[in-house]
């Protein structure tokens, strides 16, 4: 009887672990995030290149930047999050570090990031 209480008790406190797809960094990611504005709910896509993958187990998260207007803007997202509706992998960076700082100082072509074939 405990044991089946328990159980429930897990089962409802439990994020619901998603079948994310595996990527690293130097990989061009878009995450469709569910963001709620007011009553409305909407999905938006944030397509970027995976600067630094951090933590462990449920509290892992990774950071995102992505160019918009000239002007960098780098995301944080939990990997746990129930706002994340799924990730997809555009690109397969290679890279040679895994926090890929060195991106926030580069402009243009020098911020390119070779594609893995």
């Amino acid at each position: 009887m405990a044991v089946d209480l328990m159980k429930i008790a897990e089962d409802a406190f439990a994020t619901k672990k998603q079948d994310l797809p595996s990527f690293k960094s130097g990989d061009t990611i878009t995450v469709a995030y569910r963001i709620k504005e007011g009553n409305k709910e909407r999905i938006q896509m944030y397509r970027g290149v995976v600067i630094r993958i951090s933590g462990h187990g449920d509290k892992k998260r990774f950071t995102v930047r992505k160019m918009s207007d000239n002007i960098g803007v780098e995301r944080i997202f939990p990997i746990e999050s129930p706002f994340i509706e799924g990730i997809t992998v555009n690109k397969i960076g290679k890279v040679r570090r895994a926090k890929l700082y060195y991106l926030r100082k580069l402009t243009g072509k020098k911020a390119r990031i070779k594609e893995k074939r």
